[in-house]
């Protein structure tokens, strides 16, 4: 095999690198899966403030009275919540109601018979909720909107770091490095999948330790024990392989 390499900066195209194309699209589907995820959470979290609110639209202010209540072990009440057994009217009805939460903050140290602030809808009058607890988990809620939109901007953003960082990958190396002949330290390993192994190379009778990645099932260029490799500056620490095909594709090779 007989080199014919061009000087740097060479020109070559994402299409003219083999498998670059499928790992380009991975890279996508992954960001379309993702963008979907949080698509779909969002839809979720909408739909669950928008019954929020519409509870906080309908609801009526009551008083009930406690009649029991359960509260979590001492040292697990800070921020937790209590459960209540509560008494109330809605106009000539009576209803009892168990499971009601609150707040342990709000509540603890209260005894039977005492008032609770409760918020009925008159649509499910047999479902009140304690007042103080609705209030402020709808203040909570209120911040959802602002999360979901920083969420999505995190997401964009960390798709478009990746997508460059699989582009820069994949070209950058071919097009702007300087070629070099790797040691690998031990063994290539045989695999179907893409393989990183550590070798070294010497560039002005310094020696250079990197991490070079070789596409799985790819012949390398060799040089008796050596290997053809591309390393960027920009990029210290790792190195990208040439395989056989990879060089033919190239017209690397004559």
């Amino acid at each position: 095999m007989q080199l014919a390499i061009p000087q740097a900066p060479r020109r070559v195209s994402l299409i003219r690198v083999p498998g670059a194309l499928a790992r380009l699209g991975r890279v996508l589907l992954g960001g379309l899966a993702l963008m979907a995820a949080l698509g779909a959470g969002a839809a979720l979290l909408g739909r669950f403030v928008v019954e929020e609110q519409g509870f906080l639209a309908r609801a009526e202010p009551l008083d009930g009275q406690l009649v029991t209540m359960t509260l979590p072990p001492l040292d697990e009440r800070d921020g937790a919540e209590a459960r209540l057994e509560v008494l109330y009217n809605v106009g000539p009805v009576s209803y009892s109601a168990s499971g009601v939460r609150a707040r342990v903050e709000d509540v603890e140290g209260l005894g039977r018979g005492a008032r609770i602030p409760l918020l009925v809808d008159p649509q499910v009058p047999d479902k009140p909720r304690e007042e103080r607890h609705v209030r402020a988990r709808a203040r909570a809620l209120g911040l959802v909107p602002w999360g979901v939109l920083l969420g999505a901007l995190g997401a964009l953003g960390l798709f478009a770091w990746e997508l460059k960082r699989t582009l820069r990958a994949e070209l950058e190396p071919l097009r702007k490095g300087m070629l070099v002949w790797l040691t690998p330290d031990a063994a290539l390993p045989e695999s179907r999948r893409e393989a990183i192994f550590p070798a070294t190379y010497w560039k002005q009778d310094q020696k250079h330790a990197v991490r070079a990645r070789l596409r799985g099932g790819r012949a390398p260029v060799r040089n008796g024990d050596k290997v053809l490799a591309a390393v960027l500056s920009s990029l210290p620490g790792e190195a990208r392989v040439i395989d056989e095909e990879l060089a033919r594709t190239l017209e690397w090779v004559r």
